[in-house]
């Protein structure tokens, strides 16, 4: 009975340790998605250009780009661990700064620090899990970045409306949008202190005892052999470990497929649907902002239960069926939206087009949502793993800042017919089926070493062939 009960506390506290090390994906939703109910007060509250509050908005993806890209070699130089440290901090003072902004330009500089914070989480939090994750879990407990990014998006919406005409305190209610993101990056703040270092960068670093201690308690009741996968790692980093230049001497088609990955999650037009989606029901069929602010909780919600739904099946299905799939779904849905809008009035297409864009969202979240940080994290060799995440979430950034920027262009060059960028989302989404058959490995049930050990080979063999 007593064992029972240690293995349930056992359990518990190793759930814990991957819901801390997550709270980087909810930072990474909660401060891409609560300046869309922020902004339009902003630009009142400060009397901004349309330019102006855009690149409000846009600023935390250049921030990101570059945080992403940093990260890389500093976490492979000081750890997983210390670094999401120094990311809540940047969380916790970008999110202050924001709060208590005094114009455009200190408003920019304040999202530009929160920039720098989500791409650090962004490469760091889905390298993290991976590598603490055993092979049988490693597919849900990767997916948890994404699902607490879902999570993250739906809070900042909750956010804007909780606080939407709420001047608590002679405080403006937008302040209070931006400031509630200080309570996770405290949680992420407090929590990190608690949290395992990567027993892969233990190894690296000679600290074996440690990581023994640390791969024992994460593998009780499991079917890992921790002893096992030490021996694996210690092999592994006996090699030469190495920078931006042994990335592409030994992982090149590791890397390229991931760049591929992050293209194609991003311009299936997801963050077009995240960051636009009431301006295309106001601009496109004439709703009202409250409306299509509701539209907004309603794919939030969606897009958080069905990241949960990803969450409980991930282990159960190969990665490149359920990219798939996803890719299936997202293209019929986009296309068959695209021919409504095209082909019916705008008051008869309405209601469909929400529709699609819930089927749309689930189709997305249980798929290339969360398995693109998986996959990344997997294929990518221990030794440049950081630098590899860090070019991987930097091409998301980019693709997302491209996307984000392109879309009211597209909208207005289609004649305010959402039907146009979505019909470009829709082939994009379709080409991305043949990327996954052609070209991305499946890794489902192979430990991180048969991954990396299988990649180089494949490499190697290539490279052989064409002397």
């Amino acid at each position: 009975m007593s064992t029972s009960k240690n293995n349930n506390k056992m359990k518990f506290s190793t759930f814990l340790i991957f819901l801390i090390g997550a709270l980087g994906g909810l930072l990474f939703g909660f401060d891409t998605g609560i300046i869309s109910g922020a902004s339009p007060l902003i630009e009142t509250n400060f009397h901004l250009t349309i330019t102006e509050t855009g690149f409000i908005t846009s600023s935390v993806l250049v921030g990101s780009a570059i945080g992403a890209l940093c990260i890389g070699s500093l976490s492979d130089h000081y750890g997983r661990k210390r670094l999401l440290q120094w990311s809540a901090v940047l969380f916790l003072i970008g999110s202050a700064l924001s709060m208590f902004a005094v114009g455009f330009v200190s408003m920019i500089i304040a999202r530009i620090i929160l920039g720098f914070a989500v791409g650090a989480a962004s490469a760091l939090t889905p390298a993290y899990l991976v590598e603490l994750a055993d092979t049988k879990h490693r597919g849900s407990l990767g997916t948890m970045f994404q699902l607490m990014i879902t999570l993250g998006i739906l809070l900042a919406y909750v956010s804007d409306l909780g606080f939407l005409h709420h001047n608590l305190l002679g405080v403006r209610d937008w302040r209070w949008m931006l400031g509630s993101a200080l309570i996770p990056s405290l949680l992420l703040f407090f929590g990190s202190l608690i949290l395992p270092e990567s027993p892969r960068y233990l190894v690296k670093h000679g600290y074996i005892s440690r990581a023994r201690n640390i791969l024992h308690k994460l593998r009780a009741g499991t079917s890992d052999d921790p002893d096992k996968e030490l021996a694996g790692i210690e092999k592994l980093m006996s090699k030469k470990q190495g920078g931006l230049k042994t990335l592409f001497k030994i992982a090149t088609p590791s890397i390229l497929i991931t760049i591929g990955l992050m293209f194609f999650q991003q311009f299936a037009g997801i963050n077009a649907v995240i960051y636009f989606l009431p301006q295309i029901f106001i601009k496109s069929f004439h709703f009202a902002t409250s409306d299509s602010i509701w539209i907004s909780v309603g794919v939030g919600i969606v897009n958080f239960v069905s990241t949960v739904v990803a969450y409980k099946i991930m282990d159960h299905f190969n990665r490149k069926s359920v990219l798939i799939f996803g890719s299936i779904v997202m293209t019929v849905s986009l296309g068959l939206l695209a021919i409504l809008n095209y082909t019916l009035s705008p008051s008869s297409t309405a209601v469909p087009t929400i529709i699609l864009i819930m089927i749309y969202i689930v189709g997305f979240a249980v798929s290339w949502g969360p398995l693109v940080w998986v996959i990344m994290n997997e294929i990518l060799p221990f030794s440049v793993r950081g630098v590899g995440a860090a070019i991987g979430s930097a091409t998301n950034w980019i693709c997302d800042f491209i996307v984000s920027q392109t879309l009211l262009t597209l909208l207005t060059f289609f004649g305010n017919n959402v039907g146009g960028p979505f019909a470009i989302y829709a082939i994009l989404s379709f080409i991305s089926m043949f990327f996954v058959i052609f070209l991305v490995p499946e890794t489902r049930g192979k430990s991180l070493e048969q991954i990396e050990t299988n990649e180089i080979n494949r490499f190697h063999r290539k490279h052989a062939e064409t002397k």
